[in-house]
């Protein structure tokens, strides 16, 4: 095999994962009505948070409590992701 050959195989790999790796906490639409600011800097108070997280499908709750679940993400999104395990979202 050549050199090009396997450069281009390895960079069509890194594009489809980190594709991949983009999940629910990376979408401002899915994110938006648990922060007070644009920037997605301040969280909404508790019982606002609990609203926003009860008004979603139950498939998005279990995508962003299984993304929480990564000690990456969860490190990257910690406030966030803490507030769902309060509400026992993640284990």
């Amino acid at each position: 095999m050549s050199i090009k050959m396997l450069c281009m195989g390895a960079m069509a790999l890194s594009m489809v994962s980190g594709a991949a790796l983009a999940g629910a906490l990376d979408n401002p639409d899915k994110m938006t009505p648990f922060f007070t600011d644009s920037g997605m800097k301040t969280m909404k108070p508790e019982a606002d948070f609990k609203a926003a997280w009860m008004a979603m499908s139950e498939e998005d709750r279990a995508g962003m409590s299984k993304e929480c679940s990564d000690e990456g993400i969860a490190k990257e999104h910690n406030d966030f992701c803490a507030m769902t395990k309060k509400l026992g979202g993640a284990n």
